[in-house]
Formats: C-alpha cells, sequence, structure tokens
C-alpha cells in the first residue's frame, strides 16, 4: 500500500509534480534538486522510490533493474571500481552499493545539485565533465560501468562516444551496463503511445538507438554482448544490455 504522505501527495498533485515540461535539457532540468527533494520528504520517501512510484508509475522498477544484475552475476565479483554515467538523484548507485562494497565509486554528473548531493551523502568521487568524456579515468581501471535512463535521452552521437569512452576505462574481464530504447521496446503501439503521451518539450527524448549497432560497435572495441532483459521506463521500457570487456 501507498504510504499515506504519498496518498495526500498523490492526491494533491499527480505524478508530474515536480517535473519540468522542458524534457530536452539534463537532469538539472528536467528534475530539479529542490523541489524533488521536498516532495520526497513530503511523501515521506527516499528520492529513489519517489521517482519510480510518484513521477514515474513504476513501483519497484530501479530495484528489478538491480534484482535481474545480480542474478547475472555483474555483482558477484565484488567490483572494486565502479563508475556511473548520469547517476542524477542516485537511485542506481544507492542500491549498487547495497550489492557491492567498491574501494572506489566514481560519477559523472553534470548537474552540480545533484553531484554535489552524492558526494556528500554516499562518498563517491564527482569527476569533472562536460557532459561528452570520461576523461578524468585512466584506460583499464574500472570493473563495472553503469548508466541507466541516461542513453534514451541523448542524440545517437553523444551515445556513442560514451561508449567508446565506456570501453576505454573498462579494464579486461570487467562489465559494462547501460540501457537503451532500442527497437525491442519500439513496437507499433508503443511508437504511437510515445506520439500521443509525449507533450511538449518531447524532442531528443525519448531518444532510439539501435540495437545491432550497439552490439557491433562494442564487439568491435572488444566487448561481448553478454545478457539484455527490458526495464521499465513509465507507460514504456528500455533494454538493459550487459557487456564483458575480453581478457
Amino acid at each position: 500500500m501507498l504510504k499515506s504522505g504519498l496518498k495526500r501527495l498523490l492526491g494533491r498533485t499527480g505524478f508530474d509534480i515536480v517535473r519540468s515540461i522542458d524534457n530536452r535539457g539534463g537532469v538539472d532540468d528536467f528534475l530539479p534538486f529542490e523541489p524533488t527533494m521536498r516532495a520526497a520528504r513530503s511523501a515521506g520517501m527516499s528520492v529513489g522510490d519517489y521517482l519510480d512510484e510518484v513521477m514515474n508509475g513504476t513501483p519497484g522498477a530501479t530495484q528489478s533493474t538491480i534484482d535481474e544484475l545480480r542474478g547475472l552475476g555483474v555483482f558477484a565479483a565484488g567490483p572494486k571500481t565502479v563508475l556511473e554515467i548520469g547517476p542524477g538523484s542516485g537511485r542506481y548507485l544507492e542500491k549498487t552499493l547495497k550489492e557491492c562494497t567498491p574501494d572506489r565509486y566514481e560519477i559523472y554528473e553534470t548537474a552540480k545539485p545533484w553531484a554535489d548531493y552524492l558526494v556528500e551523502t554516499f562518498r563517491v568521487v564527482a569527476q569533472p565533465t562536460a557532459g561528452g568524456d570520461l576523461g578524468a579515468t585512466p584506460d583499464d581501471s574500472v570493473d563495472l560501468v553503469q548508466a541507466h535512463k541516461v542513453f534514451n535521452t541523448v542524440t545517437f552521437l553523444v551515445a556513442a562516444r560514451y561508449f567508446f569512452e565506456m570501453a576505454r576505462v573498462t579494464r579486461p574481464g570487467g562489465r559494462i551496463v547501460f540501457d537503451a530504447m532500442t527497437e525491442t521496446c519500439l513496437d507499433p503501439v508503443t511508437v504511437r503511445d510515445w506520439a500521443a503521451k509525449g507533450g511538449p518539450g518531447h524532442d531528443s527524448y525519448p531518444a532510439a538507438l539501435p540495437r545491432q549497432a550497439c552490439v557491433d560497435l562494442f564487439g568491435h572495441l572488444g566487448c561481448g554482448l553478454e545478457a539484455s532483459f527490458t526495464a521499465p521506463l513509465g507507460f514504456a521500457s528500455t533494454e538493459v544490455l550487459v557487456f564483458t570487456k575480453g581478457v
């Protein structure tokens, strides 16, 4: 059952309490820090649960992705270095830290209020970024590189540039995890729903990525597709791809 605070919140405001109508910007536009934190506190929920249950209408979505990754053994090797691109509110970061205890957790987050919050709350390392590369991280140095709900918000070439960087920084034997809106998630009914429900401001979001192009590119970079599964994205879904870098 929804908590009483959440019931009051939903009854008063509906799902879109803090979401900006400008979906073309980054998390700092789409997910403003102070209003989101206030809304989560008002609902008596963690920020991650608030985003899943209230803003996205998908209770447990973040945890379900983590559960799938656990089942695939992504955390079993005990990654000592983790890097996350665009952690935003930290909902996947927080749950990742419940699955493993890395010595170092790097984040590349362009929204400074969220980055500062994550550093203070989880003692992660915020690397300098302009949203284009992983330049502060050495080659072959990371056990697990991940990005969640990032590459459905950027253009193909932005995503591709990150893909090159993700392969570069991952150590041999390490994992690369990210989700993308591939053709697996774009059946005709879903495309119709996106077209009908997108609303004002939807331009580059949601951005589709060709699955085979992603798989082929990572294969060219020495990273083989290990597994994939779909994850909720509001009324639709994205596909989570798990790659392993060759030894």
